[in-house]
Formats: C-alpha cells, sequence, structure tokens
C-alpha cells in the first residue's frame, strides 16, 4: 500500500468510467459497501454524489473516512482500492456534479432531477493496485 500520491498508472485506471464500490461504516461499526460513481478531480481528490438522504452520506458526516475500490471493467484482475478522508461534503447546486458523473459513465445528463443531492469530496490518504498479476508501483 503506498501513500497517498497516485501514480500514472492509477490514474489511467481512475480516470475511466469503471465499476466502483465504496465502503463506509455505521456509527456502530459495521462495515457497509454500495456500488458508486466517482470521478478524479485535477487536484487528486475523489468526487462522488449521493442522494441528501443516503444512509452513507450520516456514515460519512459521523465517520469521515471511506474506502473505494475501482475494478478495471474489461479485467477484474486490475484494480485501485483507494483509503481516504472526506475533506467537504456541500449540496450539489444546480445538480452540476451529478451531471459530471452521469455524462462520464453514461454519456449524457443524470435523468433524476427532483431530489437534493451533495457533493463529498475525499483526500486520498492511501492507495493499492493490482494489474497484470503485479503490484502497481508509486
Amino acid at each position: 500500500m503506498s501513500e497517498n500520491s497516485l501514480p500514472e498508472a492509477a490514474l489511467a485506471i481512475l480516470c475511466q468510467p469503471n465499476p466502483a464500490v465504496m465502503a463506509t461504516v455505521t456509527s456502530k461499526g459495521r462495515p457497509v459497501s454500495v456500488a458508486t460513481w466517482y470521478l478524479i478531480e485535477d487536484d487528486g481528490r475523489v468526487m462522488l454524489c449521493m442522494n441528501a438522504d443516503r444512509a452513507r452520506l450520516k456514515h460519512l458526516q459521523s465517520n469521515g473516512f471511506v474506502s473505494l475500490t475501482v475494478l478495471a471493467a474489461n479485467d477484474f484482475g486490475t484494480h485501485i482500492s483507494i483509503q481516504g478522508h472526506v475533506v467537504s461534503i456541500e449540496p450539489d447546486e444546480g445538480l452540476a456534479d451529478i451531471d459530471r458523473l452521469s455524462r462520464h459513465f453514461l454519456g449524457k445528463d443524470y435523468p433524476a432531477r427532483d431530489q437534493p443531492l451533495v457533493t463529498v469530496h475525499v483526500a486520498v490518504d492511501r492507495w493499492f493496485g493490482w494489474s497484470g498479476g503485479r503490484l502497481l508501483e508509486a
């Protein structure tokens, strides 16, 4: 596992619209995982969006740690797992952030426009990557 700086090989995987699962921890310490969309921002932070009433948002508000595993769509043996902490939680005004995510994954704006969403930015604390039967190096 490496410290926070992501190498080009990891970024190449993370910048693609690959399947991902994020994990949070409940107030009772139980892990919870859920499929999610993500984007890597230019500053290296991970952007996530979610409905304002989701349990995972409550988990992040009470325990700001999150894990994200991204699997290469064409090769599940290639993956990047990130451990990080929440640096911001803000309303997604005008649904601009979910539209960015939706365009990245679906090629069009997000269709559901009737619920408030929030944008969560996560700073990468540590990462681990595997590809071609080998660890990705920093």
